[in-house]
């Protein structure tokens, strides 16, 4: 009876104690989850205010500085509608890329033949971002399901089969119902109601 009653004892102890370590995890949790949102809007309102200030497309090779190194405001790809809104929220696509790209560059694609890193332009390819984003473990399941998308959620496709392409999820909904996107697909930056337009090759969360 003595060592039953002994085991009730450290049973409830250690119920007590996991109770309260949960109760003492919990606000960290709610506040990185306040960052993500946080950051999530910060990234939504940079590349709104891209809107009628980069009105075309336009791929050229440039040299940039770096850190922070951009192309002309006016002008650039899918990729710097990414990386210019992500500047908004501290985070600098450009270094974080070329950092892990020398120290990984085997797990990067080698479509463009390039034997070492270029930090002009690996950062503006998307499946260099794709695998960067994998790699940081922010990938998230690909779904047909609109709900799925929350805003701030970045997505790759495939634009007529074989283009990759990038975009930005928007916190406001479209005539469709399904939020829009934000993005670079030929005429500047645009907010449109094209969600689930393209067949999807990437669905990823910055957290």
């Amino acid at each position: 009876m003595q060592f039953i009653h002994t085991l009730t004892k450290l049973i409830k102890k250690l119920t007590f104690l996991t109770i309260c370590f949960i109760s003492a995890l919990l606000p960290c949790i709610s506040y990185g989850q306040a960052i993500a949102k946080s950051s999530a809007a910060e990234m939504i309102t940079a590349a709104r205010k891209q809107i009628g200030v980069t009105t075309s497309y336009d791929p050229a090779y440039v040299s940039l500085d770096y850190p922070k190194g951009d192309v002309p405001q006016d002008r650039g790809v899918c990729t710097d509608v990414v990386i210019r809104a992500m500047r908004a929220a501290a985070i600098d696509l450009q270094e974080l890329v070329h950092i892990d790209m020398k120290k990984n560059f085997s797990a990067y694609p080698k479509t463009w033949g390039l034997r070492s890193t270029d930090a002009n332009i690996d950062h503006r390819r998307v499946p260099n971002l794709m695998t960067f984003f994998q790699r940081r473990g922010f990938s998230l399941t690909i779904t047909k399901n609109a709900e799925d998308y929350q805003a701030g959620d970045l997505i790759t496709c495939m634009v007529a089969g074989k283009l990759p392409h990038i975009m930005i999820v928007s916190d406001k909904k479209g005539a469709s119902g399904n939020r829009m996107i934000i993005h670079n697909i030929g005429q500047g930056t645009q907010e449109e109601d094209r969600l689930l337009e393209f067949p999807i090759t990437g669905h990823y969360r910055w957290k």
